[in-house]
């Protein structure tokens, strides 16, 4: 009988409600900004030694047409490093593809891996900016 009312009773161990621990702010804690830092920097590092990779080996080559007619104001943007005037905008440079390969993967990386993946920075940016509530 004790030991029931022990745990079950009206101010019983099983009903007592536990508090959640308040979310620690990142920006007050020096610890938590240098380790989002040393992830920030573990995931540029291999995205510039990749980007500088592809621009020396391919600079001035074009490497894909997107499947769809555009206009010469696209031109600028996706033939980086490529000038010729004669050769229709919707031909793209390597350096212009790998671009627009690392900032349009992240729908391809959340199909993949899980809406919460760790491969999607700005849903990590974003937790981290709110406040607390």
């Amino acid at each position: 009988m004790m030991r029931r009312h022990y745990f079950n009773g009206p101010n019983g161990v099983l009903k007592a409600e536990k508090q959640s621990p308040a979310a620690a702010n990142p920006m007050t804690d020096p610890s938590m900004m240098a380790d989002m830092m040393k992830g920030n920097l573990t995931n540029m590092i291999p995205m510039v030694v990749i980007g500088g990779w592809i621009n020396w080996t391919f600079s001035g080559f074009v490497t894909t047409k997107v499947p769809f007619a555009l206009t010469l104001r696209f031109k600028d943007m996706l033939q980086r490093g490529v000038q010729l005037t004669t050769l229709d905008a919707s031909w793209v440079s390597s350096a212009s593809w790998y671009f627009i390969n690392v900032f349009g993967l992240r729908s391809i990386y959340s199909l993949f891996l899980g809406p919460d993946n760790e491969a999607d920075q700005s849903m990590m940016m974003a937790t981290q900016m709110t406040p607390p509530g």
